[in-house]
């Protein structure tokens, strides 16, 4: 397990910034303009209109040579490092986009449209033994370094978007014959990836390659964090797969995953890495589990429902305590994730909330990601930030990244991987469509019974 200073610096590198490109907005895009507050609308109506202004991201802002998510989007500054896309917020961006089309925001052949160019760009962008960069130049395709060492392949990041490209090809598989084309794309882009290689000859996934450092980034996938799908797409993959000894001894270490920590009376089930006594950031109940149903899904070591649910009842009842005495928390404003943060200084950062974590700072994502496990909650969170500080936290993609009542503090800015999982889980909420799409994928229940899985919901 690695300690919490090395779990903050990789949190990071999943969570920094970029920009891209600006599209313009027509009648017929999504809205780019808050929409004032006329009368109490239901839940439903705020459901949809919080996903609908949210999918804005990754189509109106989208980066326009690439097609990608820009990594960030700054509404009072667009082209600060606009071409900077990122793949791991890319990969939620195709949920995204498949959830838009179903809904009627875009149309269909535009959505396949922008699919096609996004594949495009993949197929002759930098990888490294398959894996995509952390970071691309949405002009170019070419690597930018996330860091002196991290020029190659991220695998978690690929793993993101290789969920994203499998819901894709699922969605389109019995559509039109340029449909089912675009589909195929990415099928053969997400056969690609080497996942063998990043066992670096161990039972076990490592995070980067480098063809220049090497293995010298040297951080192994041992759970408990955001990585599960990493390990059941490693396991999925009919040309490059791994063997389950990585699972159960990397990722598990032969069973010392499990935790008997309780929280508010809540069993934690896994050890999270760095946070074992509240557990992590929400965002490590939200990135593996947009495309992989945990619902009734079970191996050896958890029931993955319980794991995530028990994770955003604490999180949530931390806030409700309110130990620090943050002004304004409680049961309609919490929810700790890593995201855009407030220094000492009140300028911005960035930083990795949770219960140990807690600077007075409430990420919109981390409540608004978790409807499916709270929506009673999370619903409530969505109404007090719409109906009472929209001023500060709506804009033209939905609500701003981080929010501080106590500090009276906003961060009017947005990141794709806080955007994305908005999108993809209310869509969860209300229809289950991505996690169908992803789970009767046949890799993928392939991957899971490969791994010890079971699903009471889909059969296996």
């Amino acid at each position: 397990m690695k300690n919490i200073a090395v779990l903050l610096l990789i949190i990071l590198a999943v969570s920094c910034d970029s920009s891209s490109k600006t599209q313009q907005a027509t009648s017929e895009d999504v809205p780019t303009n808050p929409v004032p507050v006329t009368e109490k609308i239901s839940n439903d109506e705020l459901i949809e209109l919080v996903q609908k202004q949210t999918f804005a991201y990754f189509w109106t802002y989208a980066q326009s040579d690439s097609g990608m998510a820009r990594e960030r989007y700054i509404p009072a500054n667009p082209s600060f490092e606009q071409n900077i896309v990122t793949t791991g917020g890319s990969g939620f961006g195709l949920m995204s986009l498949v959830s838009g089309m179903s809904r009627g925001y875009i149309t269909r052949e535009e959505g396949v449209q922008r699919l096609s160019k996004i594949a495009d760009f993949l197929e002759k962008a930098d990888r490294f033994h398959g894996a995509w960069p952390h970071w691309i130049d949405g002009t170019t395709g070419k690597v930018i370094p996330f860091g002196t060492k991290d020029n190659g392949g991220d695998l978690v990041e690929t793993s993101f978007l290789v969920a994203g490209m499998i819901t894709v090809r699922e969605y389109l598989k019995e559509g039109t014959a340029e449909e089912k084309v675009v589909g195929q794309k990415f099928d053969q882009l997400w056969k690609g990836v080497d996942w063998q290689w990043y066992t670096n000859n161990q039972n076990k996934l490592y995070w980067h390659w480098s063809p220049t450092y090497d293995w010298q980034m040297n951080f192994p996938l041992e759970g408990y964090n955001e990585c599960l799908i990493t390990y059941v797409l490693a396991a999925a993959s009919p040309t490059h797969t791994i063997d389950a000894k990585a699972y159960h001894e990397g990722w598990a270490g032969n069973g010392a995953i499990v935790s008997s920590n309780k929280k508010y009376d809540l069993p934690l089930i896994l050890k999270h890495n760095g946070a074992q006594e509240y557990g992590g950031p929400l965002f490590w109940a939200h990135y593996s589990y947009l495309g992989l149903d945990p619902n009734q899904l079970t191996d050896q070591y958890a029931n993955y429902w319980d794991l995530n649910l028990n994770q955003t009842k604490i999180n949530y009842l931390h806030c409700v305590e309110n130990p620090f005495a943050y002004k304004g928390y409680g049961a309609n404003y919490w929810g700790l994730t890593a995201s855009y943060s407030r220094n000492n200084d009140g300028s911005v950062g960035y930083d990795a909330h949770m219960p140990s974590n807690d600077k007075g700072v409430i990420s919109p994502t981390a409540a608004v990601s978790s409807i499916v496990y709270t929506p009673v909650e999370s619903i409530a969170l969505m109404r007090n930030l719409y109906e009472n500080y929209k001023s500060d936290v709506w804009g033209v993609a939905g609500f701003y990244d981080a929010h501080s009542i106590h500090n009276n503090w906003t961060a009017q800015r947005y990141l794709a991987i806080d955007q994305g999982p908005e999108v993809v889980m209310l869509e969860n909420y209300r229809t289950g469509l991505l996690w169908k799409l992803f789970m009767n994928a046949p890799e993928v229940k392939q991957g899971l019974i490969k791994l010890g899985f079971h699903s009471g919901k889909y059969g296996f």
